[in-house]
C-alpha cells in the first residue's frame, strides 16, 4: 500500500521522516517496498500482510503508528447536511443471502453537481497512484483509502425502481462492468440488483450502465459487508479486479460501515455539494461480536524468554483497541478484540502484538546457541524404512495433487463423485475431488510412463486419502504400489516390507471384490485388515489405455505399519540337519484360490512341514477347460536326525488327500 506522509498526518501528529515511518512499521510487521519522492511530498510503499485488512487504510496504519508512538489517533469528525426527507422514501434494501452480505447500508444523496475534484483531492490521489475520474467518484475513493471500507456510488436515477436487493444472480444474467469488460453471470455469484437487473458484482465492481457521469445529480451510496471468499471467486472467474475487491477478499469492519457511509457521503457533499437524506437504510442481520481472547502474564514471558511489565502490555493492548482486562490474580489478560482486528483469535496472536510493539529488538540474543538433537520420531521413521525398502525392490516413489477428478473417482470406488468430498475453486473446475485412493494417481504416473516407452514400471506414494464418514472428513495416510508385474511379485514385496518391520508379522491375502479390480484381495496382517489389493479390471485398463498390461495395485493404511515396527521377534537356531523340498503340481477348478489350496494343507501339515511356498500356475492343451494345474513346493525338516525319502512320503500322503476332499484336487502327472 502506498502512505503518503503528508496524509497520513491528518491522524496522527507525527514530526518524521518517510524513513522513520517506514521503519516503525517494518518493526510492526509492514515491510518497506520502497520510498517515492513526488512534489507533493514523500510517499512510502508498504507491504501489507493478507490477514491486515485493517492496515489498507491511513487511519489503519496510523493507529499503528499512534500505537508506537504514544500519540493519539485522529478521526474525521462528521456533520452532515441533511433535507427535510428520510432516506426511506427513495430506497429500501433486502439482503437474501445474509452469509455472503452480513450488512447494507444504503443513503441517498440529491443535488449534487459532478465536476472536477479540488486540487488537493487530486493531489492526494494522484500521489497514491489513483487517477482522478470526477468530484463524486474521487471521494469515494478518498474514503477507501483513509477507512478501508470501499463504497460504491449510483447514479440514483438509472436504477430502476427504489429497491436494492442483494442476491446471487440469475443464469443466463449479463452485466457490463465499468471497465467495459462484458460479464456472463453464474448461479453462484452476489450481485447487487435494482428492481429489473443487476446493477453491481458484490465486492468487485459497479455496472457501467449505473455509473456516475457528468449528468448525474443523484446519488445512491453503498456500504457493505462481503464474504470475502465470494468476491475472490467471483472476481477470479470473471477477470476482473479491483481495490475494492482487494479490501474486501481480505476483510473489512463489518461495524465501521456506519462511520465509513456517514464519512463519504460528508466527502461527496464536501466536494459536490447536494443535500443528504435524513437516517440510512441500513440492514443488518447478523450481529458481529468481539471475541474474547485470553493471555497468561507467565507464558508470555516463558515462550519470549524476557519478563514483561503487565502495566505496559495493558497499554498496549488498549492503545491497539482491544479494550483490556488484567487479573493480578491469575495474571491473566482479557482482551475483547475489536471487529476490525478478525485475525485475533487465540493466546499466542496476542503474544505477537505485546512483542512486535514491544520491539523483537529487546529479546536477547547469545554469542552461542546450543542445539540439541532430537531423535526421529516413529512415523517418519517407519516412512523412511518403508520408501528404502521398495527402492530396493525396484519400486520408485512418485508425488501426486491430492485431487481427483468425478471419472476417476466413479471407477476407483464405490460411492462415485457424490461420496467424495470436493472445493469449490475455478482453477479446479474438473479435478476438485479430494481422493480416496492413491490408485488412481500411480496409474495416471504409469499411463505417463508408458506413453514415453518407458515400461517395467514400479510405482509408490505415501500420502493422505480423504474419505467421508456419514457427514465428517476422515483423512487417513495410506501406501500404496502399483507395477505392470504379476500379483504375486506384488504380494512377494509387500511381505517382505511387512517382514522387514516386524519378522513375526503374518500376512494373509483373502479373496474379495474391489470394484477396480478382476481379480482382488483384502489384504490382513496379523488377522486385521489393513487394505486391498488386486489385478485392475478392463475399466481401468481402457480409462488409462493400457493395452497391452494389466497392472497390479496394493493400497494399505500406513498406521497399521507405524503399529507393528520393532516388535519382538524370536531367532531360532540354525538346523542341524537338512530339509527335502517336493514339488508338487495339482489340478484344481478355475475358481479355486492360493488361500483354499493353503487351508487345505494346513488342516493336516505336520510338525516337520517347514514351508509352503507357490511356484506357478500353467493352463496349456493337456488341462482340461475350467481346470488349471498349481505347482507348490513343500519343504520338510526333521529337528530331530535327517529325514529319508519314505518318511517325506508319509508325510506328505495326508497333505496330498486334504488337498483332494477339501478342494477336489487331482495329483497332475506327465
Amino acid at each position: 500500500m502506498k502512505i503518503s506522509i503528508e496524509w497520513l498526518k491528518d491522524y496522527v501528529d507525527i514530526d518524521l521522516s518517510a524513513q522513520q515511518v517506514s521503519d516503525i512499521l517494518s518493526d510492526l510487521g509492514f515491510p518497506l517496498e520502497g520510498i517515492i519522492k513526488t512534489d507533493n511530498g514523500d510517499v512510502i510503499d508498504v507491504e501489507i500482510t493478507s490477514n491486515r485488512g485493517d492496515c489498507l487504510s491511513y487511519i489503519g496504519v496510523a493507529r499503528e503508528i499512534a500505537v508506537v508512538t504514544g500519540k493519539k489517533l485522529k478521526v474525521p469528525e462528521i456533520t452532515l447536511d441533511y433535507m427535510d426527507k428520510e432516506v426511506s422514501e427513495f430506497v429500501d434494501v433486502s439482503i437474501t443471502e445474509p452469509s455472503l452480505c452480513n450488512r447494507y447500508c444504503a443513503r441517498y444523496i440529491e443535488g449534487v453537481k459532478v465536476g472536477p475534484s479540488p486540487d488537493w483531492m487530486k493531489r492526494r490521489l494522484e500521489s497514491v497512484g489513483l487517477r482522478s475520474v470526477n468530484n463524486v467518484v474521487d471521494a469515494t475513493n478518498y474514503a477507501m483509502l483513509e477507512v478501508g471500507q470501499p463504497p460504491h456510488a449510483f447514479d440514483y436515477d438509472k436504477l430502476s425502481g427504489e429497491r436494492i436487493v442483494v442476491r446471487k444472480a440469475i443464469v443466463g444474467e449479463e452485466l457490463t462492468s465499468i471497465d467495459s469488460t462484458k460479464c456472463r453471470l453464474t448461479s453462484e455469484m452476489l450481485v447487487i440488483a435494482d428492481e429489473s437487473a443487476p446493477v453491481a458484482i458484490a465486492g468487485v465492481m459497479g455496472s457501467l450502465d449505473t455509473e456516475v457521469s457528468e449528468t448525474t445529480t443523484n446519488i445512491l451510496l453503498e456500504e457493505a459487508h462481503f464474504a470475502p471468499v465470494s468476491v475472490r471467486t467471483t472476481g477470479r472467474a470473471l477477470g476482473l479486479n479491483s481495490d475494492a475487491m482487494f479490501r474486501f477478499e481480505r476483510y473489512v469492519d463489518v461495524e465501521q460501515i456506519e462511520f465509513a457511509s456517514k464519512r463519504t457521503a460528508q466527502l461527496i457533499q464536501l466536494v459536490a455539494g447536494g443535500k443528504i437524506a435524513k437516517g440510512a437504510v441500513d440492514s443488518y442481520p447478523i450481529k458481529a461480536s468481539k471475541p474474547q481472547v485470553t493471555m497468561r502474564l507467565e507464558r508470555l514471558n516463558k515462550l519470549i524468554g524476557i519478563e514483561y511489565d503487565s502495566g505496559e502490555i495493558e497499554t498496549i493492548f488498549n492503545r491497539l483497541g482491544f479494550d483490556c482486562d488484567y487479573n493480578s490474580d491469575t495474571k491473566v489478560f482479557t482482551a475483547n478484540c475489536p471487529t476490525w482486528r478478525h485475525d485475533i483469535t487465540r493466546e499466542v496472536d496476542l503474544i505477537e502484538e505485546v512483542v512486535r510493539v514491544c520491539g523483537y529488538d529487546r529479546i536477547p540474543t547469545e554469542k552461542k546457541i546450543n542445539i540439541e538433537v532430537a531423535p526421529v520420531d516413529k512415523r517418519h521413521r517407519v516412512v523412511k524404512k518403508i520408501g528404502a525398502f521398495l527402492n530396493s525392490c525396484g519400486f520408485f516413489e512418485t508425488i501426486n495433487v491430492t485431487f481427483t477428478d468425478d471419472k476417476t473417482a466413479k471407477i476407483f470406488t464405490e460411492c462415485g463423485a457424490d461420496g467424495h468430498m470436493g472445493v469449490k475453486d475455478v482453477t479446479r473446475k474438473s479435478a476438485n475431488l479430494l481422493r480416496q485412493t492413491l490408485i488412481s494417481s500411480l496409474c495416471s504416473n504409469m499411463q505417463s510412463n508408458y506413453n514415453a516407452r518407458n515400461t517395467n514400471c514400479k510405482l509408490f506414494e505415501v500420502a493422505d486419502t480423504f474419505e467421508m464418514d456419514a457427514e465428517a472428513l476422515c483423512e487417513k495416510t495410506k501406501v500404496a504400489l502399483v507395477c505392470d508385474s504379476e500379483l504375486r511379485f506384488l504380494r512377494g514385496a509387500f511381505e517382505g516390507l511387512v517382514r522387514s518391520l516386524d519378522k513375526s508379522a503374518v500376512v494373509k491375502f483373502a479373496p474379495a471384490n474391489i470394484c477396480w479390480a478382476s481379480v482382488g484381495a483384502e489384504v490382513f496382517i496379523n488377522d486385521k485388515k489393513i487394505g486391498v489389493a488386486g489385478i485392475v479390471n478392463d475399466a481401468v485398463r481402457k480409462a488409462y489405455d493400457f493395452k497391452n498390461v494389466a497392472p497390479t495395485a496394493l493400497e494399505v493404511d500406513l498406521e497399521a505399519l507405524i503399529e507393528i515396527e520393532g516388535g519382538e521377534f524370536k531367532i531360532d537356531h540354525l538346523p542341524k540337519f537338512p530339509s527335502i523340498e517336493r514339488a508338487l503340481s495339482i489340478i484344481v477348478d478355475e475358481p479355486v484360490s492360493w488361500t483354499e489350496i493353503s487351508d487345505a494343507v494346513s488342516k493336516v501339515a505336520p510338525k516337520e512341514l517347514e514351508k509352503l511356498s507357490y511356484i506357478d500356475t500353467y493352463r496349456g492343451k493337456q488341462i482340461a477347460s475350467g481346470k488349471k494345474s498349481v505347482t507348490l513346493s513343500l519343504l520338510f525338516r526333521d529337528e530331530d536326525g535327517t529325514l529319508t525319502h519314505e518318511r517325506v512320503d508319509s508325510l506328505e500322503s495326508p497333505i496330498v488327500k486334504s488337498l483332494n476332499s477339501h478342494i477336489g484336487a487331482e495329483i497332475r502327472t506327465l
